[in-house]
């Protein structure tokens, strides 16, 4: 995920290159909107900001980007506020003080990552995180969390609210899963009630790769689907979107149930695979050539690929990588127009974080 991070005096402006040396993300870039002097002020790492900032938000956030204010809580507000859809597709917004003090996650804090951003910041720089969401302050079982954490889509995200609202009374949550999809698991949290699978009475969380509808208040459904890519070096995104497309659609498969797209470290700054990524919030990762060599089994491999980059085939052992133990390829090598692609089919399993 890119991160654009924007300040308003010139402390925040030098406070954002600390920032950006705490996060662990793939693309970060600077921009002030302080009213500088002379040229010179401006760090080189920075950039001017000359449109209004709801302007510069709406355009970042088109983008993708999460995003980080140095400044007062109610301008990020105001410039986020036409631009926010729904928990599962907002990106993460953060706030914090010029001074360096605090930092609070104001949107996105469990399905974008808020949260665990602003902890990663305070870690580093010894900021107080100012958390707001009630399941975190309490610490209690979060159902959109937990989701995120096992690869799981969110079918109904209205179940969200009424989940958090029984767990925060005290009340046990009736929790049903596929057979065979279960961790190792010691304990299970003291809010989850586990049912027998399938459930005959309305249950609160149903976890099924099944097509058929159960009586639950939110359904979590696995991202089964791994695409394993290579391509040409500068590839238009627009290419790799519609042989994305036109692949899941062939092989019988809704972008919902994809785990991740995946590549050799030569592309892990492709531009088109990272535009795809940010757009359809999918993560993005690459593997070495000696990781993926590594691999055994029967893949359609090119002496001239294997010549390029060090191993006979990209797309079927990347997308096998990432699926670790169990995957099968699914949907064999496809090329097109400079471009190669696979698909995998990983196992799944949920478990629990250890209180």
């Amino acid at each position: 995920m890119g991160f654009r991070i924007i300040s308003f005096t010139e402390q925040g402006m030098h406070l954002s290159e600390k920032i950006s040396e705490s996060l662990n993300q793939e693309e970060i870039k600077l921009f002030t909107k302080w009213s500088f002097e002379k040229e010179e002020e401006i760090l080189p790492s920075v950039q001017f900001v000359e449109q209004s900032i709801g302007d510069w938000a709406k355009e970042q956030m088109k983008e993708k980007n999460g995003l980080i204010f140095i400044g007062a809580c109610g301008i990020a507000v105001r410039a986020i506020a036409p631009c926010i859809t729904d928990k599962l597709h907002d990106r993460p917004v953060l706030v914090m003080d010029e001074r360096g003090k605090y930092v609070i996650p104001i949107l996105a804090g469990h399905m974008g990552g808020a949260n665990e951003i602003a902890m990663q910041i305070a870690e580093k720089m010894g900021a107080i995180p100012v958390i707001t969401t009630a399941t975190d302050i309490n610490k209690k079982f979060a159902v959109d969390l937990f989701a995120k954490k096992n690869g799981l889509h969110i079918v109904n995200k209205d179940g969200i609210a009424k989940i958090s609202a029984k767990v925060l009374a005290g009340r046990k949550i009736t929790m049903s899963v596929e057979p065979g999809h279960m961790g190792k698991i010691k304990n299970y949290p003291e809010e989850i009630l586990m049912i027998s699978y399938p459930p005959i009475q309305p249950v609160d969380v149903v976890i099924t790769s099944e097509k058929k509808k159960f009586p639950a208040s939110i359904c979590l459904k696995p991202k089964e689907y791994v695409i394993g890519m290579g391509c040409k070096k500068g590839k238009e995104a627009e290419k790799i979107e519609r042989f994305i497309d036109k692949s899941i659609q062939e092989a019988g498969i809704a972008k919902s149930q994809i785990f991740a797209l995946v590549s050799i470290d030569r592309k892990k700054e492709e531009k088109g695979f990272l535009t795809w990524s940010r757009k359809e919030n999918i993560p993005f990762f690459t593997f070495s050539a000696e990781q993926l060599q590594e691999l055994e089994g029967n893949f359609s491999t090119s002496a001239f690929v294997k010549e390029q980059v060090g191993v006979d085939n990209v797309c079927e052992r990347a997308a096998l990588k990432a699926c670790g133990n169990g995957g099968k390829i699914i949907y064999k090598k496809q090329k097109e127009d400079g471009m190669t692609i696979a698909i995998a089919k990983r196992e799944w399993s949920v478990s629990f974080d250890e209180k």
